[in-house]
């Protein structure tokens, strides 16, 4: 669509807007820009360019029970690198027309969705990433006592365009038991998922439409919850080397249970997962499509999310594909588990003290799944709980203490295995371990300043690194930063450094950032999901505003 009947369609908005201008009719939106200038980049098609990435999004609410919603997105010059070829120029990416009842619901046009844990389907936005897998389509939900279902169908969204593949299902969930008042409570799921792709230009040996079913239980109480989910989906064509087999046809599964204890100060969460071939596309051969583009369910790895620099190094990624890479290098899925456990020491006390202390322990491992894998017939049997080669493991202790009334920081140790043989299917296996002091004090009025250092110890792979940072807060508007990471026992790269300069400034519901620096190469991950970045050194700039 131009950018013309773009502007049009904004003018109709806001015609609209002032001719229901009521009390219960009202009109808002929020607008995000983020740049780069790149002065050098790995990527040569960058060097010496600019790129940006820009959001409109607008929504209009009549009388409490119709709401119109439109997202236009403008890649101009050009997209930021990374990001999927398909974005470019300016269009219409997103709009729904939604009516609501006090049971009822109806969806015309966007939909964004999630069954159960999104095992089998979950479509969402995330600009940092390049995601929006959101369905083009139909979709009602009925919500009343103790019953709830959703009805949907359409095509996926591709960028700019539109998939191939056809996606209809349904949720349904169950109030068994429901105790309010020992908070207690007892539900049931049932969801069902299809995939119909039947390509013009081949014809499979296997069916078109594929099916996924998922049933799950769960268990809430005011200090104890349990939570368990199990999918299936039906058999499929194994993408080998960027195309459908039409002799690797395998079924898929999933295995997922969450358990949690919270009492007394002490926190416990207890997550196992299990996954055989469960990547579900809208189109086969977008089959680990590194923008994400037509994956139809949620798998993010299940390890702690990291806020330093370091921590961010040679992080885990989900595994729940088949690959067949050659006879050393077979996977099938992984299976592992991660342990939250969180202790909040009481003040007064002799370890406590004044203000008290809070104490976090992460631990989580992934491997493959162990069973008898056949290269050359293209076939596998596994075992149900076993753990294959190991993919990752990670243990970390946090400690979070507050030692004045201006002052307090947190330690944090993270000892890490990172097998990239098998998570990236390239060469090395990287043990390491990781410290960080993070340090910050209360000046005078709103001004604060945090400090922080960190190491990265190993032998493997690019050795030791060693990163610092410090952030001043001039008010709760304003603020600037400067950090830098340098790899100084990697002598083969001339001991490469990484900084970076910033400053962000706030107002009501708007934020503006600028930096410079040079960013390091890598995965980028938000909840879980991760995207490959390119080196580059240039000038970054982020608006953000709502209205």
């Amino acid at each position: 669509m131009t950018l013309n009947r773009v502007v049009l369609f904004l003018v109709f908005l806001l015609f609209i807007y002032k001719g229901f201008s009521q009390s219960n009719n009202f009109f808002y939106g929020s607008f995000e820009s983020n740049g780069v200038y790149y002065e050098d980049s790995e990527s040569t098609d960058y060097n010496k360019k600019f790129a940006s990435n820009s959001y409109l999004n607008l929504k209009y609410n009549l009388n409490n029970k119709w709401v119109f919603d439109l997202q236009t997105e403008s890649y101009i010059p050009k997209q930021l690198q990374n990001y999927s070829d398909l974005l470019e120029d300016t269009f219409i990416s997103t709009f729904s027309i939604d009516f609501n009842t006090t049971n009822f619901n109806f969806t015309l046009g966007t939909l964004y969705e999630q069954f159960g844990s999104g095992i089998l389907l979950r479509t969402w936005e995330d600009r940092q990433l390049g995601i929006n897998n959101s369905l083009w389509g139909i979709r009602s939900s009925y919500n009343k006592d103790n019953l709830s279902f959703v009805l949907l169908g359409g095509y996926q969204k591709k960028a700019n365009t539109i998939s191939e593949g056809k996606v209809f299902g349904f949720d349904s969930e169950f109030v068994v038991y429901d105790d309010k008042n020992s908070f207690r409570n007892l539900i049931l799921g049932l969801s069902y998922l299809g995939r119909l792709e039947a390509p013009h230009y081949v014809s499979y040996p296997f069916e078109d439409l594929t099916n996924s079913f998922s049933g799950r239980i769960d268990y809430n109480s005011n200090n104890f919850y349990m939570n368990y989910e199990y999918a299936y989906k039906t058999k499929d064509g194994v993408v080998k080397f960027n195309s459908v087999s039409e002799t690797f046809v395998k079924n898929g599964n999933a295995h997922l249970i969450n358990i949690g204890l919270i009492k007394d100060g002490l926190g416990l969460d207890f997550t196992f997962r299990r996954l055989e071939n469960m990547g579900f596309y809208s189109e086969r051969v977008e089959f680990g499509s590194p923008y994400f583009e037509t994956t139809l369910n949620y798998l993010p790895a299940l390890t702690k999310q990291h806020d330093y620099l370091l921590t961010n190094i040679n992080v885990y990624q989900s595994q729940p594909n088949i690959s067949f890479q050659d006879p050393s290098l077979m996977k099938a899925g992984e299976i592992g588990f991660q342990l939250d456990a969180y202790y909040n020491i009481k003040k007064e006390t002799f370890i406590g003290g004044k203000y008290g202390t809070k104490i976090s322990l992460n631990i989580s491992k992934w491997n493959n799944l162990k069973g008898n894998y056949d290269y050359d017939n293209e076939d596998y049997d596994l075992d149900l709980l076993g753990f294959g080669e190991k993919y990752f493991s990670e243990q970390s202790l946090e400690i979070r203490k507050k030692w004045t009334n201006s002052f307090s920081n947190i330690i944090l140790f993270v000892n890490r295995y990172y097998n990239k043989r098998f998570v990236e299917e390239k060469v090395g296996e990287i043990n390491s371990k990781i410290i960080v002091f993070d340090n910050t004090f209360k000046l005078s009025g709103e001004k604060s300043t945090r400090f922080e250092i960190q190491h990265l110890f190993t032998e493997d792979d690019k050795k030791n690194w060693f990163g610092y940072g410090i952030e001043y807060n001039f008010n709760y508007n304003f603020s600037a930063y400067f950090n830098s990471i340098i790899n100084y026992e990697n002598e083969i790269e001339n001991n490469p450094t990484y900084s970076n300069i910033g400053v962000s400034y706030s107002k009501n519901a708007s934020k503006f950032m600028v930096s410079y620096g040079k960013q390091r190469g890598g995965l980028m991950c938000y909840g879980g999901v991760c995207r490959y970045v390119p080196e580059f050194k240039g000038l970054s700039f982020s608006i953000i505003t709502s209205f």
